[in-house]
C-alpha cells in the first residue's frame, strides 16, 4: 500500500508526432530585426552561420508584439551550451538545474538556451545530470535537449513560445501564442496541473505577467492555482526571494498584491502578514497598498527602490502583532519590539531568503520607529544625521497614512527638517516645556513610614 502511495512520479510514455508551427510572415506580425537588440540579433545570426538553428524567443518577442520595448533578450538554439561557449569567447556557462550561456557585450547580457525536450522516462536512467524530478513531479534538473518543436512544448505560456528568425523575419508559433497575445490572455502550454507540479513558481509567473501586461489568466490555467498554492512551500527560499523582487519591484506591485490575495498565494509568501490581514483587514490592507503605490511610483519614475523598505512594509503588520503578544506576556515595549523583529525576520527567511544586506536595514527602519518619538535635547539632530533617517521618516509617514496614531509625529519631523536653527531650538524647547509641565497631585493622608516595596530605587 505504501509503495503505491509513494510511487515515483513518471511522465506519460506516449510520444507525440512533431507539430508543424504556424509561420507568420513579416506583414502579419509587423516585427523587424530592428525592433531587437543588435547584439541579440548578431548572436542568433552568428550561430546560424556556424550551422545551428537560432531564434530570438520569449519575452522579447512578446513585448515587441505588444509595442513594449524589451529589456532582456533570449536566444534559443540547437547548439549545446559547450558549442555556444566555443563560438563566443565573451561568454560563460551558468546554472546546474537549467544550464545556460550568458554572452556578454559590456553591460548587456544575451541569454542563450539550448532547445529543451521532455525528460527521460525510465526509472533506471532518470534523476541524473541531465534530468531529475521529485515524487510530486517538480523538475529538479532540466538539461534534456531536443528540437525546436520539443522546446516549444516545454515552455510555460503560449505567449512565451514564439520564435523570431532574424534572418527572414518570420515568427514560428507552435501553440496559440500569437492569438493569445491579441486576446490578452495568459494560457499554459499543456496540462496546467502537471505544469504547476513540474514547477510551482509558474503560478507566481502567471500572476506577475497578468499584473505587468494587464492580461487575463485563462480559466483552465487559473483553476488549479488555489488548490496547488501550498506547493510553493517546497521551493527553495533563495529562489522565492528572486521571484518576490520580480513581483513587487516591476512597477505593478498594487495589482500583483491584489492577484496574489485573490489566488491565495500571498499567504504562502508572507504567512504572518496574511494572518494580520485577516485580523485587521482595513488597516493592514491600507498600509500594504500605500507601500506598493509608493514603490510603483518610484519604479515608474526610474528612481531607486530598496528591497529593505519593501520588506519593512510587508512584515510590519506581523511585527506589531508579535510585539503586542510579547508585551501582554509582560515584556516592556522596546525589548518587545526588538524581540518581535528578530522572530519575524528569522521565520520569514525560512520562507524567503532575504539576504543580510537587506534584512539588517529593514531592522534599522523598524528601530527608527522607536527612536523618532524621542526628540528632546540633541537627539533630534542626532537622528536627522542618521543614515537611516530618511527611510525611517518615510516609513513613519506610511504608518500614519494607514491610520496608525502617532500624535502628529510625522508633521513634527516634516516641519523640523525645513526649519531654521532658531526654529528648531524653539521646537525642542516646546517639547521640553510640555514634558516638564507641572502635574496635579492628589491629596493623601500623611504616612509615618514607607513600606519595604516603596524604598528608594523602586518607586
Amino acid at each position: 500500500m505504501l509503495k503505491k502511495l509513494f510511487k515515483p512520479f513518471r511522465l506519460s510514455r506516449q510520444r507525440k508526432e512533431p507539430e508543424q508551427p504556424t509561420v507568420l510572415e513579416a506583414h502579419e506580425h509587423r516585427l523587424s530585426s530592428a525592433d531587437f537588440s543588435r547584439n541579440a540579433a548578431n548572436v542568433a545570426v552568428r550561430l546560424q552561420h556556424a550551422g545551428f538553428q537560432a531564434y530570438l524567443v520569449g519575452g522579447c518577442v512578446r513585448d515587441s508584439l505588444l509595442g513594449v520595448t524589451p529589456k532582456d533578450f533570449d536566444v534559443a538554439t540547437n547548439a549545446t551550451p559547450e558549442e555556444v561557449r566555443y563560438e563566443f569567447r565573451n561568454s560563460r556557462i551558468i546554472g546546474r538545474r537549467f544550464k545556460l550561456v550568458h554572452v556578454h557585450f559590456g553591460r548587456e547580457i544575451i541569454e542563450v538556451a539550448t532547445f529543451r525536450s521532455n525528460h527521460v522516462q525510465d526509472d533506471d536512467v532518470a534523476n541524473n545530470d541531465q534530468s531529475a524530478h521529485d515524487v510530486s513531479g517538480r523538475i529538479l534538473r532540466d538539461n534534456v535537449y531536443g528540437s525546436m518543436e520539443d522546446d516549444a512544448q516545454r515552455r510555460d505560456f503560449t505567449m512565451n513560445a514564439l520564435y523570431f528568425d532574424v534572418s527572414n523575419e518570420k515568427v514560428h508559433d507552435y501553440s496559440t501564442g500569437f492569438a493569445d497575445i491579441k486576446r490578452r490572455l495568459i494560457r499554459l502550454i499543456g496540462d496546467p496541473e502537471q505544469r504547476y507540479l513540474e514547477d510551482p513558481v509558474r503560478m507566481l509567473r502567471a500572476i506577475r505577467f497578468a499584473a505587468k501586461l494587464d492580461f487575463e489568466i485563462e480559466y483552465s490555467t487559473a483553476e488549479p492555482i488555489r488548490r496547488l498554492a501550498h506547493l510553493l512551500a517546497d521551493i527553495p527560499s533563495a529562489r522565492l526571494y528572486e521571484e518576490v523582487l520580480k513581483l513587487f519591484l516591476s512597477g505593478y506591485a498594487v495589482r500583483t498584491y491584489e492577484l496574489l490575495c485573490e489566488y491565495d498565494l500571498f499567504a504562502q509568501l508572507f504567512p504572518g502578514t496574511a494572518k494580520a490581514l485577516l485580523r485587521q483587514p482595513e488597516n493592514v490592507d491600507r498600509l500594504l497598498r500605500n507601500a506598493f503605490k509608493s514603490t510603483d511610483k518610484r519604479v515608474n519614475m526610474d528612481r531607486p527602490v530598496t528591497p529593505a523598505f519593501l520588506f519593512a512594509a510587508l512584515l510590519w503588520p506581523s511585527l506589531t502583532v508579535r510585539a503586542i503578544s510579547l508585551q501582554n506576556d509582560g515584556m516592556h515595549v522596546l525589548p518587545a519590539m526588538q524581540e518581535a523583529a528578530h522572530q519575524v525576520l528569522l521565520e520569514q527567511v525560512q520562507r524567503i531568503a532575504v539576504p543580510k544586506r537587506f534584512s539588517m536595514p529593514t531592522r534599522e527602519i523598524w528601530d527608527m520607529q522607536e527612536r523618532l518619538p524621542r526628540r528632546a535635547g540633541k537627539r533630534a539632530d542626532t537622528l536627522l544625521a542618521h543614515p537611516r533617517f530618511r527611510a525611517g521618516y518615510d516609513f513613519l509617514l506610511l504608518r500614519e497614512s494607514a491610520g496608525e496614531p502617532t500624535e502628529g509625529l510625522g508633521d513634527w519631523w516634516t516641519a523640523y527638517q525645513d526649519a531654521s536653527d532658531s526654529q528648531r531650538r524653539e521646537m525642542i524647547s516646546n517639547l521640553s516645556s510640555k514634558s516638564s509641565a507641572p502635574r496635579k497631585r492628589r491629596r493623601s493622608k500623611p504616612r509615618t513610614s514607607k513600606p519595604d516595596h516603596m524604598a528608594p530605587g523602586h518607586e
